[in-house]
């Protein structure tokens, strides 16, 4: 860093000083002038992306090139790439700028033609085709920048800044309307980000915060194909950007890290096995596109535009996620909740990431609260309801749609989604692939582990303070499911991480009602009674993913009765959370709850979903009945006791 440099240079200074070494005393302060003139470029470099984000793109293109010219001087070559970048980035910003101020001006002059005659709007035209000719200009000179960086990056071998440039290239082609020219480089920015991604090997959180770093290559790919009217294509770029790293964990775990369907037609290979009435939802800026897979496999593609969208910067990511916060407030669900906290938030020292960044989300102003589950129906579901047949609905949601209530939609009758399908989601068609391809015998047809309560009161955090509540309602939760199943659960001091391990791999089902982690997937158990150390550690008594993948998971159902156990980071690489790291691990289902709720409707509805799944029903429909009788029954007929249940993969017996 900039301070340890200086260090080391002042005192390579003072040495030469000490021996009276002139010609080292002047190298040293050399060498400490042009460490001060480089993060003086570095810093005019800091000070133009503020200025692009506020959208002053003068200050910003004058802030880079004094970043270029100090670059230039001192013989940075990485400074000078980044300088380029952010060039390149600033003129295709005002690319954009440009063009959507030529469309308002396109719609004026149609209007002033109409109103006043002609010569009123040909002069306009004249403004309209000024400003493409700017464009046109500028786009060039994004062009000319990005391609200096690019020769740059090649030169110094670094194949990430190489691969963003050839996003970069692909967005201003696709500005100037150039559409072939973007796919080329998109599709070259998305062959190197594969390449450096076979990498990182087995190590699952790189791969996820890589891919979430690059995720306009894809986006980008996917966009221009839909221009280009290539709807197939277009969805199997969307769908090879899903949940790559969780491939890579379901491959592992289903077929040792090989993939079926080597030297087959991928794409074939991945609509083979998509149910009808499959919606593939992918979100860009104020679109939002919905590929339906129909019987006979034909794909089609509906678009909604959001009204009231933001600018460019905004992000249909933030957007989504302050309609879901206004969701949520209108249904109540943060509001009078009487129930066990099963986070293991207190044990982290502080509040979940998600919880904080939804609470500073604040919800769209110009979002009519009143109607929002008609209003989100209108959005992910009345575009292609004419498409839909059947009582069956599986959807592949994008970002935050992913915490979408789906079972509580309203359509234009009032009438709840779930009244008219039964409903699932998946991260992707290639995970639902890798669940039908897998062996026969893989998945275990009987037994049960009903895991409640651990006994947790020793557990302490970094503090020594034991933060960690017993569970009664947990207790009472896997009692009564035992007894619906006829299984003995695994209670407080019995729930040791040891003998959790132990059954983990020869069961069917397998029941959480206990602390769990949102994020990291992590469960709290009874720490080990023959543990070496008086006060337990993590490893005594957390459950990790890790643990799970070796202890060699092979149950068809995981029902996770955690805290928001269907929550986690939204990523590009979906959502990272509880849900996601039992899939991964190899459960074939997952039932989640999207937000907590009363610890009575948790047990009524635990209580119905049971009892139907051991009368034969499906998951699916155990679920869906669960929900019904909530729904009619005159305690827990509001929306968010009975709505937040989700049901993830594959539709289980």
């Amino acid at each position: 860093d900039f301070k340890k440099t200086l260090e080391y240079l002042s005192l390579h200074l003072k040495i030469a000083k000490e021996v009276g070494d002139k010609h080292g005393e002047g190298a040293a302060y050399g060498n400490l002038g042009n460490a001060y003139h480089t993060w003086e470029g570095a810093a005019y470099g800091n000070l133009g992306n503020p200025y692009l984000i506020l959208g002053d793109f003068k200050k910003a293109i004058k802030y880079h090139n004094l970043h270029l010219k100090i670059a230039k001087e001192v013989g940075d070559k990485h400074e000078e790439g980044n300088a380029y970048g952010n060039l390149g980035n600033a003129y295709h910003h005002l690319v954009w700028v440009i063009q959507k101020k030529a469309i308002e001006y396109h719609h004026l002059h149609f209007k002033i033609a109409k109103e006043v005659g002609d010569k009123h709007g040909r002069v306009l035209l004249m403004a309209i085709l000024a400003m493409l000719m700017t464009v046109w200009v500028i786009s060039k000179k994004a062009i000319e920048y990005h391609n200096l960086h690019l020769i740059i990056a090649q030169e110094l071998g670094d194949k990430s800044w190489e691969a963003i440039t050839y996003s970069s290239l692909g967005l201003v082609f696709e500005l100037q309307g150039r559409l072939p020219k973007a796919v080329e480089y998109y599709q070259a920015s998305i062959n190197l980000f594969n390449s450096l991604r076979a990498l990182l090997i087995s190590k699952d959180e790189w791969k996820v915060n890589f891919r979430n770093q690059h995720q306009k290559a894809y986006t980008g790919l996917w966009r221009v194909l839909v221009e280009q009217g290539n709807v197939d294509e277009a969805l199997f770029v969307a769908e090879k950007g899903r949940a790559q790293a969780l491939t890579d964990l379901m491959e592992s775990s289903f077929c040792g890290g090989t993939s079926h369907h080597k030297g087959e037609d991928e794409d074939c290979a991945v609509l083979k096995n998509v149910p009808s009435n499959t919606v593939f939802q992918a979100v860009d800026k104020a679109n939002v596109n919905l590929w339906v897979v129909s019987e006979g496999k034909q794909v089609y593609l509906r678009q909604c535009k959001l009204k009231g969208f933001g600018s460019e910067n905004s992000g249909s990511s933030l957007f989504f996620e302050s309609f879901m916060l206004g969701v949520y407030t209108q249904l109540g669900v943060r509001s009078n909740v009487r129930c066990e906290n099963r986070s293991l938030d207190a044990l982290r020292e502080g509040r979940s990431k998600v919880d904080e960044k939804t609470k500073e989300a604040k919800p769209q102003p110009h979002i009519q609260q009143d109607g929002c589950l008609s209003t989100l129906y209108d959005i992910v579901m009345m575009p292609v309801a004419d498409l839909i047949e059947g009582d069956e609905l599986l959807i592949i949601p994008d970002g935050p749609l992913w915490i979408a209530p789906y079972a509580a939609l309203k359509d234009g009758n009032s009438k709840y989604l779930c009244e008219s399908f039964t409903i699932r989601v998946a991260p992707s068609l290639e995970s639902l692939r890798l669940i039908a391809d897998c062996p026969d015998d893989y998945h275990k047809s009987s037994g049960a582990l009903l895991v409640g309560d651990p006994w947790v009161s020793e557990v302490t955090n970094s503090e020594g303070e034991k933060v960690l509540k017993q569970l009664p309602c947990a207790k009472e939760e896997v009692e009564m499911i035992g007894k619906i199943l006829n299984i003995t659960p695994i209670i407080g001091s019995q729930a040791t991480k040891q003998e959790v391990l132990k059954r983990l791999s020869s069961v069917s089902l397998v029941h959480f009602a206990a602390h769990g982690c949102m994020e990291t997937g992590e469960i709290a158990l009874t720490p080990d009674p023959h543990r070496m150390s008086t006060v337990p550690t993590e490893e005594d008594y957390i459950l990790t993913i890790g643990d799970v993948l070796n202890a060699q998971l092979r149950a068809k159902l995981v029902v996770l009765s955690c805290c928001h156990s269907g929550r986690g980071e939204i990523k590009a690489e979906g959502v990272v959370g509880i849900a996601r790291a039992f899939m991964g691990a190899g459960a074939r289902s997952i039932v989640v709850s999207l937000w907590a709720i009363d610890d009575e409707a948790t047990l009524e509805f635990m209580k119905h979903f049971y009892q139907q799944l051991a009368g034969g029903k499906p998951a699916s429909e155990s679920l869906n009945l669960a929900m019904k009788s909530l729904r009619e029954s005159d305690t827990f007929r509001d929306i968010k006791y009975w709505a937040p249940f989700l049901l993830i993969g594959d539709d289980v017996l």
